[in-house]
C-alpha cells in the first residue's frame, strides 16, 4: 500500500519509445486554430505541410486569418498563422471537418451547397488544386470536400 501512495501525483513514463503518428493533420490544424482563438492567442504554430499551407492561404484570402508564413528548413519546417480578431471577436466562428481519412466525401460541382447561406466557405480538393466551393462551382470542378469554415 505504501508503494501505491508514494506514486501519487507522479507522471507515467513512456517505456515503449514509439513515435506518435498523426492520423488527420487537417483536423489537427483546424482544432489548433479554434483552441487558439478560444484563449485569444495572436499566433498559432504548427508543423508544415503543403496541403495545410494551401488551406491556410485560402483562409487568409477569404479574411478568416491575418497571414500565414512558414519558417525552417527541410524536416523542421513550421507554419505560423496570425489570427484575425475584430473588436476582440474571432473571425472564425466554427469549423467542420467533412471528408475524413476513414470516410472520404466527394461531390460534383452542381451538388456543392453553400455553407451557412454564403457566410462560410468549404475547401474543396479538385483536380485543379484546392479552392473554395464558390470557385469550384465557377470552374465546374467537383472533388473531395475537405472542410467547412464559417
Amino acid at each position: 500500500m505504501s508503494d501505491l501512495l508514494s506514486r501519487i501525483g507522479k507522471s507515467r513514463v513512456n517505456t515503449w519509445n514509439y513515435k506518435i503518428i498523426m492520423v488527420d493533420p487537417i483536423a489537427d490544424m483546424l482544432n489548433r486554430l479554434m483552441n487558439a482563438q478560444a484563449v485569444q492567442k495572436e499566433t498559432v504554430v504548427l508543423p508544415f505541410s503543403q496541403m495545410k499551407y494551401t488551406i491556410a492561404k485560402i483562409l487568409e484570402r477569404k479574411g478568416f486569418i491575418k497571414n500565414v508564413d512558414f519558417k525552417g528548413k527541410r524536416a523542421k519546417k513550421i507554419m505560423e498563422i496570425s489570427l484575425r480578431y475584430q473588436e476582440g471577436v474571432p473571425q472564425i466562428i466554427g469549423v467542420k471537418r467533412i471528408s475524413k481519412p476513414g470516410a472520404r466525401i466527394y461531390s460534383a460541382s452542381q451538388e456543392l451547397t453553400r455553407v451557412k447561406n454564403g457566410r462560410g466557405i468549404a475547401v474543396i480538393s479538385t483536380s485543379k488544386g484546392l479552392m473554395t466551393d464558390q470557385e469550384a462551382r465557377k470552374e465546374h470542378a467537383g472533388g473531395e470536400i475537405l472542410c467547412e469554415v464559417w
